[in-house]
């Protein structure tokens, strides 16, 4: 197995390629941060106190690391990043997952970007100062030269509005409105530089930069526009462009991005795995892509992770309205109790079921899942069954977690906090 660290695992772009690397059988995955955040609830993994890029010793540093953990392969998973390991990749001891340094260098500057592509593909209009932006123009776009998704950007109407953005961030340009529809399209290009992929799919709605909906759109116009960029720069592996309507309809270049998008979980789940395939890529593999032709929408809200001390070897579960809830099993307690059993957790099951209770295991396909069957009669105590102190018991009635929980001193679960037990 190759080894990969993923730089920084906890942005939205990180937590993408681990998704996409989890149970890949090819690839142990590492992650590591400048900072701690999700990312140290969600690497097994974890590799914390990184320097930032650019920090004097970031190389020195990152060296150490990959030294230490035997690392093949940095992931970047951050634009900042991408640029700065391409331009260090010859001081650094391990491989990069990335395309070349003129490419990074020019897709890290939007006005780089767009002078380049200007007679190529649709670009926007850019304004060299405000002078130059006549009231007809407005509203304008402001953005960053370097950046990335829709951070720090504004829509301004007026000259007044315009200067005070300005006041704050004296590095903004100033570029055409476009009022349309805006897109992600996600590419692979191989290490011959053919292209295999370019997937549209829609922005329906933005937080914080990230596309958190969004749903494939099929239109051929983004196959032109991606082998318009394919053959006018050197692409290896995963990228992206973006695009936007403008007011006659036409798609006009945002921005382009040599690295995987943190919402291309949304072709991976349609056959693409674009991290995967730039790792097979990389090793020199010829890849093939298979993608499924069903319609898919994404969307995407904050997920919850988290880590207790509680220390047990023994599980307590209830069957009716627990394991089994309206008469279907419940996937997540399944899910749960397949965790507790690799880590070599008994699983006691401890019901008052009133039917046979080997047939309804056999009905649901739940024999040979528990080490022991407690079956007890209607006003009979669980709390006086559980014999084993480092344990936890699962129960849907509150009046039988309560006398478990006072009589057996042991932390008791309803199945709404179960999520705080998933590793």
């Amino acid at each position: 197995m190759k080894n990969i660290l993923i730089f920084p695992c906890g942005s939205e772009v990180g937590l993408e390629i681990y998704r996409s690397l989890e149970y890949s059988k090819e690839f142990n995955i590492y992650g590591g941060s400048s900072i701690d955040d999700h990312g140290k609830f969600v690497y097994k993994n974890y590799i914390p106190n990184i320097p930032f890029v650019n920090s004097n010793d970031f190389i020195t540093i990152l060296n150490r690391v990959i030294k230490k953990y035997k690392i093949d392969f940095i992931f970047p998973a951050h634009d900042s990043v991408v640029l700065k390991l391409a331009q260090e990749k010859k001081n650094l001891n391990c491989d990069v997952v990335s395309s070349p340094l003129d490419t990074c260098e020019l897709t890290r500057s939007k006005l780089k970007t767009y002078d380049f592509f200007k007679s190529i593909i649709l670009t926007p209009k850019i304004f060299k100062n405000i002078n130059e932006v006549d009231s007809a123009d407005f509203p304008i776009f402001l953005k960053p030269d370097v950046g990335q998704g829709s951070k720090g950007t504004f829509i301004v109407k007026n000259v007044k509005e315009a200067e005070f953005c300005l006041e704050k961030d004296k590095t903004l340009i100033f570029m055409e409105f476009l009022p349309g529809k805006e897109y992600t399209v996600d590419c692979f290009t191989n290490r011959k530089g053919v292209l295999l992929l370019s997937e549209g799919r829609e922005r329906k709605r933005i937080s914080n930069g990230i596309s958190v909906n969004s749903n494939v759109v099929r239109d051929s116009r983004f196959t032109e526009i991606a082998n318009k960029i394919n053959t006018s720069i050197n692409l290896n592996g995963a990228w992206f462009f973006q695009v936007k309507e403008n007011y006659e309809g036409k798609l006009t270049l945002m921005e382009i991005a040599p690295r995987i998008a943190g919402t291309m979980g949304l072709i991976r789940c349609k056959g693409a795995n674009l991290a995967l395939l730039s790792l097979f890529n990389a090793l020199g593999y010829d890849v093939d892509i298979l993608m499924n032709k069903y319609d898919l929408v994404i969307d995407r809200a904050l997920h919850s992770s988290y880590k207790h001390n509680i220390k047990y070897d023994h599980v307590y579960i209830d069957l009716d309205d627990f394991i089994i809830f309206q008469n279907k099993i419940n996937a997540t307690i399944m899910n749960f109790i397949y965790q507790c059993i690799n880590n070599g957790i008994k699983m006691h099951l401890i019901t008052k079921h009133k039917g046979n209770l080997n047939l309804t295991l056999e009905k649901y396909r739940l024999q040979n899942i528990f080490d022991d069957l407690i079956l007890l009669k209607e006003n009979n105590r669980k709390c006086l069954y559980i014999k084993e102190k480092k344990s936890i018991f699962l129960d849907d009635s509150f009046s039988e977690r309560k006398s478990v929980s006072e009589i057996c001193h042991i932390p008791v679960f309803d199945f709404q906090m179960i999520e705080c037990l998933m590793e």
